[in-house]
């Protein structure tokens, strides 16, 4: 099985019609899509009441992936709010305890930083986060290109496996040690994810720019990039992962709900009908 969705669901306007405010957005967001990624608990751990709304709001199938905080990842480098690293984890799960409970919780999602290379004691905190996270299902992104170095790389994949993680494997621009290759090798028999941040060299280079936020991800895939990653997802599937997650990030420029509906059309997956002035904002009409 395969399911395409988005980075959130609040700066996608090409999805809903002129106006919509804010508090709709999920519930149509949903119409299109069966799956999201919440990338506003990274930020902060939510209460409990904002996953219980997004669980009333959205269709029964429809599921969610979980950005993990970033404390969790090594983001937070000054005071952290809470007294050690396992009351933070302990509050972060206890706030995700909806999602846990309904069974529409796909994953929580790791990604490390930048500079979180393949060392001895990084790979002790990754058990670390493994032990305190329990049996959910942890899904992990690399961003620092030494864990898939020549020799390393099967060690990776294998460490993965053993340890319970699914592997993210990333499209994104090939630009040095902050960047990683795309490795088809699903790590975890149930799921595998995707995740398609473009390949914008220039905006993926800018770093901690001020305006790095509006060009990391600025860029639209073409009909003939898109077949190729038909052509990957067919690979994984024959690798013996049940359920593939692709999630399209490159949303700088608008581009991501476009591209996810036309690979949706690649893969001869059912989509939601657009109104006739947004279908036109793809290309799909005459």
């Amino acid at each position: 099985m395969i399911s395409i969705g988005l980075t959130g669901w609040g700066d996608h306007e090409a999805l809903y019609p002129p106006g919509t405010p804010a508090r709709m957005k999920l519930s149509l967001y949903a119409r299109h899509f069966p799956i999201v990624e919440v990338d506003s608990s990274f930020y902060a751990v939510l209460g409990e009441h904002t996953y219980q709304k997004w669980l009333d709001e959205t269709p029964a199938d429809f599921t969610f992936i979980l950005k993990a905080y970033r404390g969790m990842t090594g983001h937070n480098r000054g005071k952290s709010p809470y007294g050690g690293p396992g009351e933070m984890f302990q509050a972060y799960l206890d706030s995700i305890r909806p999602m846990v409970e309904s069974g529409r919780l796909k994953a929580v999602m790791f990604q490390f930083p930048p500079w979180f290379d393949c060392t001895a004691d990084h790979i002790r905190r990754l058990r670390a986060v493994r032990k305190w996270m329990g049996h959910l299902p942890l899904a992990l992104e690399f961003r620092h290109q030494s864990w898939y170095a020549a020799g390393v790389r099967d060690n990776t994949i294998s460490f993965m496996r053993d340890e319970g993680w699914i592997h993210i494997i990333c499209d994104e621009p090939q630009v040095g040690q902050g960047s990683v290759p795309a490795v088809l090798e699903p790590t975890d028999p149930n799921l595998t994810i995707v995740r398609l941040h473009g390949r914008n060299e220039g905006g993926w280079l800018q770093g901690g720019a001020p305006n790095w936020r509006e060009v990391r991800n600025l860029y639209r895939y073409n009909r003939d990039e898109l077949s190729d990653w038909r052509d990957k997802l067919a690979m994984l599937e024959e690798k013996g992962t049940r359920e593939i997650c692709m999630i399209f990030n490159n949303n700088s420029g608008g581009d991501a709900a476009p591209n996810a509906l036309e690979m949706m059309d690649l893969l001869g997956l059912e989509t939601a009908g657009l109104p006739p002035q947004q279908l036109d904002l793809f290309g799909e009409t005459e």
